[in-house]
């Protein structure tokens, strides 16, 4: 599992023109899930996301998470971070996990990160969508259940 996370002061997701998630302040992650990936790798990296000391204390120095900040979650399918552009011009996805087995464990890792204490809002699995933030930092990690 393969997770772009940025900060944000603001964000939102829309579809068709219409608005299906916003926040106001907290983080955008890009979820990318990979094939034999499992609610193991979920938890694994919501537990990290809930947790990362990514928000600044009253020093300056990254000493918060997202949940001592009451931030909030913007999460998007993201099946694209699993393509592969070593070889051509047209990346190859193999290594995404097939839709039928992504959405199951997309919709629990955000279950996961509801349960640890987040508000969390999506995207649509599976639709294009127009994604927009203003990137606090700017910060942006790359979180990743798996050790590449």
């Amino acid at each position: 599992m393969r997770v772009v996370l940025q900060r944000s002061k603001a964000a939102q997701v829309t579809v068709n023109g219409e608005t299906v998630g916003r926040i106001v302040h907290g983080l955008v992650l890009l979820v990318g899930i990979a094939e034999g990936d499992t609610e193991e790798d979920a938890r694994y990296v919501a537990d990290k996301i809930a947790g990362l000391r990514i928000f600044e204390d009253d020093q300056g120095k990254m000493n918060h998470s997202v949940l001592e900040t009451g931030g909030q979650v913007l999460s998007i399918s993201q099946f694209t971070l699993y393509g592969d552009c070593r070889k051509g011009r047209r990346p190859n996805f193999m290594a995404a996990a097939r839709p039928e087995l992504a959405e199951p464990l997309y919709e629990r890792f955000n279950g996961m990160l509801r349960e640890a204490g987040l508000h969390v809002e999506t995207g649509r699995f599976g639709e294009m969508m127009d994604v927009s933030l203003v990137n606090d930092g700017p910060v942006t990690l790359i979180v990743e259940s798996k050790q590449a």
